[in-house]
């Protein structure tokens, strides 16, 4: 698999489309059929970017694990205490929940695990991985420092908010309801802050 960053203009469009389908349907969901009316080619021209759906999709899983783990980089440069980089950690999580109440790629593909590809079950490990482990350093340095009160460890809270934050995305589409990720993340973040 190539990285996203050595595709042409025209392969990340593909790329583009097959992330909202994801998104909206899941891996098993969709087909090159769907991919190439939307962006408007035909199916041929998407094997020749991405002999499989695998190939594409865990192409889409790895520029949407870097695109968030960039996002991640700029709340440690926007907040230098904890609370205020879980809450917007959370923004994240809303701001794809808002755009017709699509799911986290990642989340996703993760609901489809068991039928997924392993190139693609890779890249999806990657993200959660890279999520766990960012949380538990600012849920750590949060209860180093006083802001959180809790007796459970960072790594055990930090998957209890990944867990929370990716089912209310989950359940918000469900109820069909506007209350996602945002409000969740308030309502625990109030159970461990001093």
């Amino acid at each position: 698999m190539r990285h996203f960053s050595e595709l042409s203009e025209s392969a990340l469009r593909v790329v583009d489309a097959a992330e909202g389908l994801v998104q909206d349907r899941g891996f098993n969901g969709f087909s090159y059929d769907d991919v190439a009316k939307l962006v408007g080619i035909k199916k041929p021209s998407i094997h020749h970017h991405f002999a499989t759906k695998a190939d594409l999709v865990a192409t889409v899983a790895q520029r949407y694990t870097h695109k968030f783990r960039e996002s991640l980089l700029g709340i440690e440069g926007r907040h230098a205490q904890s609370p205020a980089r879980l809450t917007a950690y959370a923004d994240l999580f809303e701001q794809t929940f808002l755009h017709d109440r699509r799911l986290c790629v990642c989340g996703m593909l993760g609901a489809d695990g068991e039928s997924l590809p392993q190139s693609v079950n890779q890249e999806v490990q990657r993200f959660f991985e890279i999520n766990q482990q960012w949380l538990t350093e600012m849920i750590g340095q949060g209860q180093a420092d006083g802001a959180l009160r809790t007796s459970a460890t960072a790594a055990t809270l930090a998957e209890a908010y990944l867990c929370a934050l990716e089912g209310a995305m989950v359940v918000g589409r469900g109820l069909q309801s506007p209350r996602g990720p945002k409000a969740v993340a308030l309502t625990f973040l109030a159970t461990v802050l001093s």
